[in-house]
């Protein structure tokens, strides 16, 4: 577990010898990145062994008294701030934690990373920036895998930034086009304010404890040497970081945006990477949120299910193909945050988990369509299983499972959500969850069944399938968003299942709440099958249901204008405020306050040398007349 620090460093090193030398290498190099990530996916199965041979005996590793779970923390000194021992100096260590919630990110990270990378092969190849892709993509999974083994949260928001720049180059990418350079600027400004949220949070937890150490902070609440008011704070205010990198509302806005990037950046986006940062934060952080009065987990469900039934409708109304994935991800995301917020700790992480899987199969699969079809709009599409059938099988696999049709992983996964929502939360959190549900369900039919059922049109007679460098990534993720699901039963073995191995306090066996899971069976089935008349059959019409709600339909079609309010805000409050401390700034600190000084002496000065002319007639005359003047002077005096 001591060499898991490996796993990142191997994709730091990659990054800038491509950048430098990728050129004069083959593949420009792009074999290295894949190269780093393979081998951090190697280095993960030693670390996940060596801790399933350890206990609390093994060095350096002990049973959390927060989690209840075997964890194991390696750290070095960083270095010191201040006098080494005088008061006030601060001594920084960076550091690796290992325990389940990091080997589960681990795997899912380093997996998903590495298909995309070997799919981004055959993608990407021949643009012109193809070395420069790869360098980034190593240096984003790099920051990532950081940000997950960080030990202590000034190390984990140093990987933050590092993800949200990475996050940046790569929605840019084609800087060419204005759309990608507006989108990447966006994702960038927006998840900066969320970031703002998360820095001063680290900094109020630092103020209290007198150390970044997250094990420190945990037992400090634990023990309450944190006080109530901090814990609630600090909590609160890291729950604004991860609202910004996970697409919470109402700072979603900028990932739809971000599929102007090439789509395996979209995969590795929305599976593996930035949006599920801040699952993770609220996750390993959990000690925070569930202290006291757990304030700050009901608002974290209140944000997830408003962010989940909102960003549902939204895929519902979409017609670009990688916007309905995107709202889908936002969608899920809250789900997991609702999860959270409930106390369903194991169940967010396992749907992360299959989430990652399936959604990165999705976009992979809208990747091949993409790359064969040259379109993005549903509407152009239509019929592509008869000439992409392993795209359409695998892509259906991925819908189905998010869309949560047993027995596929997304199934089990959104079963537990439901289970620790019905069990911790009032009626009103069940009804809309099942209801976003049933919208889930809804719109992942309507995608699959518009893309690859019904005729197929002239223009896409051409359409080919994927080839193999894109079709097996495709293939091995297929395999897990069928299967993933299992890992959360008991098997004969050590293994008890996936509450056994990833849990917060106590571990937990799989709850399968039969009234719930008919309920979402029910739905999930009846979603797909009027999906399949009203997009594949076109048996059901929807133009008069459109017609009946076209003002609801306006407002979820104009994505609840919260672009139009934030371009509002911008221009009429931020610009106004702006221009006028700008004119605050110009007339009255610099013109009076800072140049007026200076310009009275200035003046003064000018005035006072008026009289040095140089002229000898001009010094004899002013003499003459002083000697005038004094005389008349004392001549008045003297009567």
């Amino acid at each position: 577990m001591q060499w898991a620090w490996l796993i990142p460093v191997f994709c730091f090193a990659a990054a800038p010898v491509i950048v430098i030398f990728g050129k004069f290498l083959p593949t420009k190099g792009a074999f290295l990145s894949i190269l780093a990530i393979a081998g951090g996916f190697v280095v993960f199965w030693f670390v996940f062994g060596s801790w399933l041979d350890a206990d609390a005996a093994t060095k350096g590793c002990f049973t959390s008294a927060n989690t209840g779970m075997l964890s194991c923390d390696y750290e070095r000194s960083w270095f010191n701030a201040g006098v080494i021992g005088a008061v006030g100096s601060v001594s920084l260590h960076w550091g690796i934690l290992i325990d389940p919630l990091t080997i589960a990110m681990l795997g899912l990270v380093t997996f998903v990373a590495l298909m995309v990378q070997i799919y981004s092969m055959a993608y990407m190849m021949g643009d012109p920036r193809f070395g420069w892709y790869f360098a980034v993509h190593s240096l984003f999974a790099a920051s990532m895998l950081t940000l997950v083994l960080a030990d202590n949260f000034l190390l984990l928001y140093v990987a933050w930034e590092l993800v949200g720049i990475c996050s940046y180059l790569l929605i840019g990418f084609w800087h060419e086009r204005p759309a990608a350079r507006e989108a990447a600027k966006k994702a960038f400004i927006v998840t900066r304010i969320g970031d703002v949220g998360l820095l001063v949070g680290i900094l109020l937890i630092w103020r209290d404890v007198g150390s970044f150490s997250m094990l420190d902070a945990f037992e400090a609440v634990r023990t309450g040497a944190m006080s109530e008011g901090v814990a609630t704070a600090s909590a609160i205010l890291l729950f604004l970081g991860a609202m910004g990198k996970s697409a919470q509302v109402p700072f979603h806005v900028w990932l739809p945006d971000a599929m102007e990037g090439p789509t395996p950046v979209s995969a590795l986006i929305h599976a593996a990477t930035m949006v599920i940062a801040g699952v993770y934060l609220v996750a390993r952080a959990f000690p925070l949120f569930e202290a006291y009065d757990a304030v700050p987990l009901l608002i974290v469900a209140i944000v997830g299910l408003t962010t989940a039934l909102m960003a549902a409708t939204i895929a519902l109304v979409s017609t670009d193909l990688k916007r309905i994935l995107a709202y889908s991800t936002i969608s899920h995301l809250g789900l997991m945050m609702l999860s959270l917020g409930a106390f369903g700790y194991t169940a967010a992480i396992f749907h992360l988990m299959a989430h990652g899987f399936s959604k990165a199969l999705l976009f992979l699969g809208a990747g091949s369509v993409l790359h064969s079809t040259e379109f993005q709009e549903t509407g152009e599409m239509g019929g592509l299983r008869k000439v992409m059938p392993l795209t359409a099988i695998v892509f259906s696999i991925g819908a189905l499972s998010l869309g949560g049709i047993p027995v596929l992983a997304g199934f089990w996964s959104k079963d537990e959500i439901l289970v620790a929502v019905n069990d911790n939360r009032n009626a009103a959190f069940i009804i809309l969850t099942l209801f976003t549900a049933l919208l889930s369900a809804l719109y992942m039919g309507r995608a699959m069944f518009l893309v690859f059922f019904g005729e197929l049109k002239d223009q896409n007679s051409h359409v080919h399938d994927a080839p193999l460098a894109m079709a097996i990534p495709m293939a091995l993720l297929g395999v897990l968003a069928l299967g993933f699901g299992f890992i959360t039963f008991n098997w004969p073995g050590s293994f008890n299942g996936l509450g056994d191995f990833v849990f917060f306090g106590h571990a937990e066996e799989f709850h399968f709440e039969v009234w719930l899971g008919a309920v979402s069976i029910v739905l999930a089935v009846a979603a797909f099958m009027f999906a399949y008349l009203a997009y594949a059959k076109r048996s059901i019409s929807m133009e008069a249901t459109r017609s009946r709600f076209s003002g609801v339909l306006k407002v979820i079609e104009n994505k609840y204008y919260f672009d139009e309010v934030y371009q509002w805000v911008v221009d009429k409050v931020v610009l106004v405020f702006s221009r006028a401390v700008a004119f605050f700034d110009r007339a009255i600190v610099n013109d009076i306050i800072v140049n007026g000084p200076a310009d009275i002496t200035r003046k003064f000065g000018i005035a006072l040398r008026l009289h040095v002319t140089g002229h000898v007639y001009t010094y004899t005359l002013a003499m003459a007349l002083g000697t005038v003047g004094l005389g008349i002077f004392v001549w008045v005096r003297s009567v």
